[in-house]
């Protein structure tokens, strides 16, 4: 069996283990639904089936559940996919999707639209724009900067992110501290708790753009961890793969962060992990970690809204997961990741 059959076989399993995990995660929960009642609710959305369950654990099921479970899987894989993508274009292990200051300026768009008392619709929204708002900017001054483009792209990310990271700072010190600053750090620090499928039909669209383009350039974003020159050689245009590739993970990031707020480590551990499962080549790479990520974030979730009976911050948990796990690959490979 050849080696791209082995990697795809992989993958394949991967998905079929996100599956069993989502309909575990289904089943799991301070009120427990049977897998039989689970199954016959989800089919009843469907076709008729004789109702053997109570409202409440219709209820339980379709409105909280199926949102959550939905979107942790979708912010995960997007987060994930994101942070490979980056880590490939830059030829940095360090990359993450946060690198050009998406989830920082989201975090300022929330913070804002917290502090100007709006709906949790109206936050979403003003999160994804400042995310986007923030990238053509970094783009913009990167265009303009002289040298290497994908140095300039990380230079301005870093400027730009270090004053929207300001910005929240300052909007933080001026809440009320009673109400609205309990309400914009906790919206920083990562909860799937309370999203409808409303909103997750929102970010469906964006981040179904990003995946379609980078699953279509992936086998191009392999020509990027060769030098530049040498890849214009090839006729590969460098400069607009990489911005297509920026523009893509983007759309993953500032999606994600509108719905979820600010979760960390995902998009830094999960590509290592998938590169450890199918190697560098960006085309098994990219789906490979966005199913790891989903079943990753799928358990932080679970964890989150069961292991006490108050909710835990997504945020929290993926820190104390990933810190001591990049930590131990980094023990394991010596000096490189």
């Amino acid at each position: 069996m050849n080696n791209s059959r082995v990697k795809v076989l992989k993958i394949t399993a991967c998905a079929i283990c996100l599956v069993i995990s989502a309909l575990v995660s289904l089943m799991i929960g301070r009120y427990e639904i049977s897998f039989a009642d689970a199954c016959r609710i989800l089919l009843s959305c469907l076709v008729p089936v004789e109702k053997t369950w109570t409202d409440l654990a219709q209820n339980m099921l379709l409105l909280v559940r199926v949102p959550r479970i939905t979107s942790a899987i979708l912010v995960g894989a997007a987060l994930s996919a994101a942070g490979a993508s980056y880590q490939c274009i830059f030829r940095n292990p360090m990359a993450a999707p946060d690198i050009l200051g998406a989830s920082t300026s989201a975090g300022f768009g929330a913070a804002l639209a917290i502090l100007l008392h709006l709906s949790s619709g109206t936050i979403m929204i003003w999160a994804f724009l400042a995310s986007i708002g923030c990238i053509i900017l970094v783009l913009s001054i990167a265009r303009a900067g002289k040298g290497s483009e994908a140095l300039n792209l990380i230079l301005a990310g870093i400027m730009i992110s270090s004053l929207f990271q300001a910005g929240t700072s300052y909007l933080k010190l001026i809440a009320d501290p009673n109400n609205t600053l309990p309400e914009i750090t906790y919206w920083l620090m990562g909860s799937l708790s309370g999203i409808t499928m409303k909103e997750v039909g929102f970010v469906c669209l964006p981040m179904f753009a990003g995946f379609a383009v980078l699953i279509f350039l992936s086998w191009k974003m392999n020509l990027l961890t060769i030098d530049d020159e040498e890849a214009r050689t090839m006729g590969v245009n460098t400069r607009l793969i990489r911005i297509a590739v920026v523009i893509a993970s983007t759309l993953l990031t500032a999606a994600s962060v509108s719905v979820s707020g600010i979760i960390g480590w995902i998009g830094l551990v999960i590509p290592h992990i998938g590169r450890r499962f199918v190697g560098n080549d960006c085309r098994f790479l990219i789906p490979a970690s966005a199913l790891l990520g989903a079943m990753f974030l799928l358990l932080v979730d679970d964890l989150a809204r069961n292991l006490y009976s108050t909710e835990l911050p997504l945020g929290i948990i993926t820190a104390l997961i990933g810190a001591p796990f990049f930590i131990y690959l980094m023990l394991r490979r010596g000096n490189t990741i």
